[in-house]
C-alpha cells in the first residue's frame, strides 16, 4: 500500500465520554416506561384479567431478555462504536443486512418521535381547562422543535434532559405505590384475576402492550459515545430490563387489588385515581412522552451518521460529518426532526404504527440471529466476556420475534419484512465487495460443503482463522495419540487430514498406497477421530512435503498446521543426535511456505496417566516469549479447552523477567490476558535457563514450548536442545510459527478494510482532480479573455493608463490560470497513482472514470486549455 495516496480521513472519531447510568440505563430505561405504563396497562388488566395480563408482560418481556442476552454476548465480543443495532448486526451478518437494518431502524426511530410527541400533544391537551381550544398536533410540533433543541447541541444536553424527565417519572411511580396500599380491596382482586366474559382477545392486548418493552435498545443507539460500551450496554440494559419488569408486575398487580375492572378499561386514567397525588401522574404522562421521543432524537441520527460512515448507500455520505468533539451528527438530527415533524403533518399515524413496530421486531429478531449466527460458525474469534450466554437462547429470541409478528398483525409484519428485503436485495447488488470482515467466512468453513464459493468470496482476516491440521504419522503404534491430540487442537473450529507418505516410483507402488490408505482409514475410524486420511507417494520425503503442503485444500481452506510425533520423521540411522541436517531442513522446507510446525512428544505412559487424570487437575503451560508462536500456542491452548477433556482445565502462562521487574511482568501478561479475552493464569519466572522449565512444568500433563530452526538445529526455550529438554517433560509440543496471528484483529482491519480506504481515496481523488480540471479551464479563459481585452484597446488607441491596468489584469489571470494548471495535474496525479494502486490490488474504484483512468485515457487538461496564450 503506499501511505502516499490515502487522504486525510474527514470523519474524525473520539472516546465517548458517557457512562452505564447516563449512556445506556437513563435512555433505556426512560423508554420502557413509557406512555403504556401510564395509560394503558391498567386496560390491559383490566380486559385480560390479571392471570393474562401477567403472561402477557411476562412474554413481552421474555423477548427483552432473550434479546439483553445477545446484545450482551455480542457487544462483549466486539468494540462496539456507532450505530448500535446497525453496528452489531453489519459487523456479523455483513453489509447488506446491516444496511437494510440500518435504513429501517433510522426511519422507526425518526417516525417514533412523531407518535411520541403526538401522544405527549393529546396528554396535555386533556390538562387544559376547558376554555383553551389548541390540537394535539400543534402541541406536538412544539414538542419536536423543543426536543430538537436538545438533540442539536448534543448527547450530554439531551442527558441533562432526562434526568429531569427521571426525576418526574420516579415521583409519579412513587405517589402510585404510596396510594395503593390504602385503596387494597382483595374482592376487587380476585374479580380482576379472571378475563372479562367480553372484550379484545389476546394477541390484540399482546399488540396494545408490546410496544411498551421496545425501548430496551436505546442504550445501544448511543453506544459511539459511551466510554466502555462492552461494560455499559449488558450492565445499563440488564439493569433496565430487569428494573422495568418488577415496576410493570407491580404495577399490574396494584391496579388488579385497587381498582374495579370497569374503571380499568373505561378510564386511562385510572392510574391517577390511585395514586396519592394525581397532578403527578399527569407530570409523569407528559415525562414518559417526552423521555421516549427524546431517546428515539438521540439514537435515529447516530445510526444514520454510522450508516453514512460505512458508506454502504453513497447518497448518505454528507450524513458522515459530525459537529464538535463528540462528533454530534448534527445533519441527521435535522433531518430526522423533518421526518417526524412530515409524519406529525400527514397525520395518518395508524396506517404507519403497526410497520413501525414492525420494524422494531425484525430488529430485535435480527440482533438474535446474528448472535446465534456468530456462536454457531464456532468461529475461535468469538470470545465473548458475557458468560451467561447460549446460542439456543439466541435462536429461540430469534423465533419468538418471528411467531409474535405474526400473531400481532400479519399484514404489517409482510409489509416490513418485504421493505427490508427489498433493501437486502438492493445492497446485494450495488454494495460491492466487502468493507469489513463479518462472521459469514467463519460459518462458510463450518458448512463446508453448501457454502465454499462463497466463502471463497470474501477476503481473510485474522478473526477468521483456525486450525487445518496435516496430522503426519507412518507408526500405527503413536499415530492414535497423535490423532487425538489433534482433535484436541481443533476445538471444533478446524479440520484435520492424517497424512502417511510412501518413498518409491513406479506403478508398483500405485498397489502399495490403495493398500495403506484403506488402513490409515481404518485407523482413524478406530481411534474415533473425525479427521481425513491421505496417503501420499513421493519419490522422495521432502520434495514430497514441500509440494503437498502447498497443493492441499480446496479454495480457501489450506493447510495452516503441520503436526507430527516426535522424532517419528528423523532417520535416526544417518544422524548424529538431533543435529541431522536432513530433518531440520525437512522443517525449515515447511516454515519457509508459512505454516505453523509442531512436534507433538506424547509418552505412552505419560499418556495412560493423563487419562486417568481427573478434568478438573488437569493443566496447560505455556512458555510465553511474546512473539508469533507464542500467540499461536494461547491460541491453541484455548482451542483445546472447548474439548470437554478440557473445558475445566487451567491454561498457566508463564513469562520470564528479572526479580525486580516482576510484577510489572505479572500486569502486562493479565493485560494482555484481558485483550484477548482468554482466561489464564501469569506467572513469571526469574530464573532463565532450561532448568527451569522443568522446574516449573514438570507436573503439567501437556506443556506449550516454542522452538526455532538453526543451521539445521532445534532449538528449544533459552537456546536448550529440544532433544535435551523434552524427554524430562511429561507431555509436550513444540510450537513454531510460520505466520502471525492477530488475536486482537478488529472487523475493520485486514485486507477489506484496507480496499475499501483505497477505494475512498480514489473516488476522493477523482472528485478533487475534476473540480481542480474546471477551476484551471475557467482560469485559462478568463486569462484569454483579458487578452482579447488587450488586443481589442490595442485597436482602439487606448490611452497608456488603461493599457496598464488591462496588462496588469491579464498578467494576473495568467499567472491564476497557471497556478491552477499545475493544481489540476497533481491532482490528476494522485488520482490516477491512486487507480494504479487498486489496480494491482486487483480491486477497481466503482466509477466509470475511474476505469477510464486506468484502462489509458488520460484526464490530464490539454496545456492548450488549461494556459493562455503568451501575449504580454
Amino acid at each position: 500500500m503506499q501511505k502516499s495516496i490515502l487522504p486525510e480521513q474527514e470523519v474524525k472519531t473520539q472516546d465517548g465520554t458517557l457512562g452505564t447510568f447516563a449512556g445506556v440505563f437513563t435512555p433505556s430505561i426512560l423508554t420502557i416506561l413509557g406512555i403504556i405504563l401510564f395509560l394503558r396497562l391498567g386496560y390491559v388488566v383490566g380486559s385480560a384479567g390479571l392471570s393474562r395480563a401477567l403472561i402477557i408482560i411476562g412474554l413481552a418481556n421474555a423477548i427483552s431478555v432473550l434479546t439483553s442476552i445477545s446484545l450482551s454476548a455480542i457487544a462483549t465480543n466486539l468494540k462496539v462504536k456507532k450505530g448500535g443495532d446497525y453496528y452489531l448486526i453489519s459487523r456479523t451478518l455483513g453489509s447488506e443486512f446491516g444496511g437494510a437494518i440500518g435504513v429501517v431502524l433510522f426511519l422507526a426511530q425518526s417516525v417514533s418521535i412523531a407518535f411520541y410527541c403526538i401522544g405527549f400533544g393529546e396528554a396535555l391537551v386533556g390538562l387544559l381547562p376547558d376554555g383553551i381550544q389548541i390540537t394535539p398536533q400543534i402541541i406536538s410540533v412544539v414538542a419536536v422543535l423543543f426536543l430538537f433543541i436538545f438533540s442539536w447541541l448534543g448527547a450530554d444536553w439531551a442527558t441533562r434532559l432526562q434526568y429531569v424527565i427521571m426525576s418526574m417519572l420516579a415521583l409519579a411511580l412513587l405517589s402510585f405505590f404510596a396510594g395503593a396500599p390504602g385503596k387494597w380491596d382483595a374482592a376487587i382482586f380476585a374479580q380482576n384475576w379472571a378475563r372479562a366474559t367480553s372484550g379484545p382477545g389476546f394477541w390484540v392486548l399482546f399488540a396494545i402492550f408490546f410496544p411498551a418493552v421496545t425501548g430496551f435498545t436505546q442504550g445501544v443507539s448511543m453506544s459511539g459515545d459511551l466510554k466502555d460500551p462492552g461494560k455499559s450496554l449488558p450492565l445499563g440494559t440488564f439493569s433496565a430490563v430487569g428494573l422495568s419488569i418488577v415496576v410493570y408486575f407491580a404495577v399490574a398487580i396494584l391496579f388488579a387489588g385497587t381498582t374495579s375492572r370497569e374503571m380499568l378499561t373505561g378510564d386511562y386514567g385510572a392510574m391517577k385515581r390511585v395514586a396519592s397525588i394525581g397532578f403527578l401522574i399527569d407530570a409523569g404522562v407528559i415525562g414518559a412522552t417526552l423521555s421516549s421521543a427524546m431517546a428515539s432524537f438521540l439514537g435515529a441520527p447516530r445510526i444514520l451518521q454510522s450508516l453514512a460512515q460505512d458508506r454502504i448507500f453513497p447518497f448518505l455520505l454528507p450524513f458522515a460529518q459530525g459537529a464538535g468533539p463528540s462528533s454530534n451528527p448534527r445533519r441527521g438530527v435535522l433531518l430526522s426532526g423533518t421526518i417526524a415533524l412530515a409524519t406529525i403533518g400527514l397525520g395518518k399515524l395508524n396506517l404507519i404504527a403497526p410497520v413501525v413496530s414492525m420494524f422494531f421486531l425484525i430488529s430485535y429478531g435480527l440482533l438474535n440471529y446474528a448472535t446465534f449466527y456468530e456462536a454457531r460458525s464456532a468461529s475461535p474469534s468469538f470470545r465473548p466476556r458475557f458468560r451467561w450466554f447460549d446460542m439456543r437462547l439466541s435462536l429461540l429470541g430469534c423465533l419468538t420475534c418471528l411467531g409474535a409478528m405474526l400473531a400481532i398483525n400479519l399484514a404489517a409484519g409482510a409489509v416490513a419484512i418485504a421493505v427490508l428485503f427489498g433493501i437486502f436485495q438492493y445492497l446485494r447488488r450495488t454494495s460491492g465487495p466487502a468493507r469489513w470482515a463479518d462472521s459469514r467466512r467463519s460459518y462458510h468453513f463450518q458448512h463446508i460443503r453448501e457454502h465454499l464459493l462463497s466463502a471463497s468470496a470474501v477476503p481473510e482476516h485474522p478473526r477468521d482463522w483456525r486450525p487445518q491440521l496435516l496430522a503426519l504419522s507412518d507408526d500405527p503404534e503413536r499415530r492414535g495419540r497423535l490423532l487425538h491430540f489433534a482433535s484436541w487442537l481443533e476445538g471444533g473450529a478446524g479440520l484435520t487430514t492424517v497424512v502417511q507418505f510412501l518413498e518409491g516410483t513406479g506403478v508398483k507402488m500405485l498397489k502399495v498406497q490403495e493398500e495403506a490408505q484403506l488402513g490409515l482409514e481404518k485407523d482413524v475410524a478406530r481411534h474415533g477421530i473425525n479427521a481425513f486420511a491421505q496417503v501420499m507417494v513421493v519419490p522422495n520425503l521432502q520434495d514430497g512435503i514441500y509440494n503437498f503442503v502447498q497443493a492441499y485444500g480446496v479454495g480457501p481452506l489450506k493447510a495452516n498446521i503441520l503436526l507430527l510425533n516426535w522424532p517419528e520423521q528423523l532417520d535416526t540411522a544417518a544422524v548424529d543426535g538431533w543435529q541431522a541436517a536432513g530433518f531440520g531442513q525437512k522443517l525449515n522446507t515447511v516454515f519457509r511456505l508459512g505454516r505453523n510446525i509442531i512436534l507433538f512428544d506424547g509418552k505412552e505412559i505419560a499418556w495412560k496417566t493423563l487419562e486417568s487424570t481427573p478434568h478438573h487437575d488437569r493443566r496447560i503451560d505455556i512458555w510465553w516469549q511474546d512473539d508469533a508462536t507464542s500467540r499461536l500456542m494461547l491460541l491453541l491452548a484455548y482451542l483445546m479447552t472447548r474439548n470437554e477433556a478440557w473445558e475445566d482445565a487451567k491454561i498457566r502462562v508463564l513469562g520470564t523477567s528479572f526479580s525486580y521487574l516482576r510484577e510489572h511482568t505479572v500486569h502486562g501478561l493479565e493485560e494482555m490476558l484481558e485483550e484477548v479475552r482468554i482466561q489464564a493464569e501469569p506467572e513469571v519466572v526469574t530464573t532463565v535457563s532450561a532448568k527451569a522449565i522443568v522446574t516449573h512444568s514438570a507436573d503439567a500433563p501437556l506443556v506449550f514450548l516454542p522452538f526455532r530452526l538453526r543451521k539445521g538445529q532445534l532449538i528449544g526455550p533459552f537456546g536448550a536442545p529440544l532433544q535435551e529438554l523434552l524427554p524430562r517433560l511429561r507431555i509436550a509440543a513444540a510450537v513454531l510459527a510460520g505466520e502471525d496471528i492477530d488475536l486482537e484483529a478488529e472487523p475493520e482491519e485486514g485486507q477489506a478494510g484496507e480496499l475499501a480506504t483505497l477505494r475512498d481515496a480514489a473516488l476522493d481523488f477523482d472528485k478533487k482532480a475534476k473540480q481542480a480540471e474546471k477551476d484551471a479551464k475557467a482560469a485559462a479563459e478568463e486569462a484569454q479573455e483579458r487578452l482579447l481585452e488587450i488586443e481589442m484597446a490595442g485597436n482602439a488607441s487606448a490611452d497608456e493608463e488603461a493599457m496598464a491596468k488591462l496588462k496588469a489584469a491579464a498578467k494576473e489571470a495568467e499567472e491564476k490560470a497557471t497556478k491552477a494548471a499545475r493544481r489540476a495535474a497533481k491532482a490528476t496525479a494522485k488520482a490516477e497513482d491512486a487507480a494504479r494502486v487498486i489496480a494491482t490490488c486487483g480491486e477497481m474504484p466503482a466509477s466509470d472514470e475511474k476505469k477510464s483512468q486506468t484502462s489509458g485515457e488520460s484526464k490530464t487538461v490539454e496545456k492548450s486549455n488549461m494556459e493562455p496564450k503568451q501575449g504580454i
